[in-house]
């Protein structure tokens, strides 16, 4: 069952790591809607747009200015917690990789081991935070920005939604928490490995007072030889 549960969170780990690295370096975290007057797929993300032409298919991207120039609140807030979200995950995923039983890295230690597989669900717990804060917050920004727009009559010719960077995002988060969960809530199923050494002094089995006391009542039978010569000593 234990190893049974740490696939699984590897698992969950895997993807959700891969989902938000995937999230923040592609270009689609808005799209234009179906009800735009458009004849391109117009795609906006975290550091450049794309244009698709939807007769020959050409693909042409345009970066965004230096990093260092002023850009709106929302794009930089999104950059800065999905980052953040992608380097907690891979080091929980990398910290989970070693406190696996199946990996040959201490052996013997099935007791750090478990503590291992505790930090990485931790990191992955907190990792998922600042992924659904960024996705999350992008994605109703958009929404509130269309829904504004509707709602006085104004037609600028393109209206955006959120598109499937976004989703992955919030799916990678979702993970993350899931991996997480998996490590700290089952963390107690995992205190039965190991041999006794590896346990705090409070969980290992105390002596038992009835193995001392029948270990010293215990006498050997004399012999044949020991008994003649007791009977000579008192003679």
């Amino acid at each position: 069952m234990r190893d049974l549960l740490q696939y699984v969170a590897c698992f969950f780990a895997f993807f959700s790591t891969g989902f938000l690295i995937v999230a923040t370096w592609t270009d689609c975290w808005m799209v234009n809607a179906d009800d735009s007057l458009e004849v391109s797929t117009k795609c906006r993300g975290l550091w450049w747009e794309c244009v698709t032409n939807a007769f020959d298919g050409i693909r042409t991207c345009d970066e965004y200015d230096s990093i260092y120039a002023e850009h709106p609140l929302k794009l930089v807030v999104t950059r800065a917690l999905m980052i953040t979200a992608d380097i907690l995950a891979g080091f929980g995923f990398v910290t989970l990789l070693l406190g696996l039983d199946c990996v040959k890295f201490l052996p013997d230690e099935p007791y750090i081991k478990m503590r291992i597989c505790f930090v990485a669900g931790t990191t992955l717990l907190i990792a998922g935070a600042p992924g659904i804060i960024g996705s999350v917050w992008y994605a109703v920004d958009v929404y509130v920005e269309r829904s504004s727009l509707i709602l006085h009559n104004i037609f600028l010719g393109i209206q955006y939604k959120f598109g499937w960077s976004c989703w992955l995002g919030m799916a990678g988060s979702l993970g993350c928490f899931l991996a997480g969960a998996v490590l700290t809530c089952c963390l107690y199923l995992f205190k039965d490995v190991g041999p006794e050494r590896n346990y705090p002094y409070s969980l290992r089995k105390p002596y038992s007072m009835a193995d001392v006391s029948v270990t010293k009542s215990y006498v050997a039978p004399r012999t044949e030889t020991a008994k003649m010569y007791a009977v000579d000593t008192r003679v």
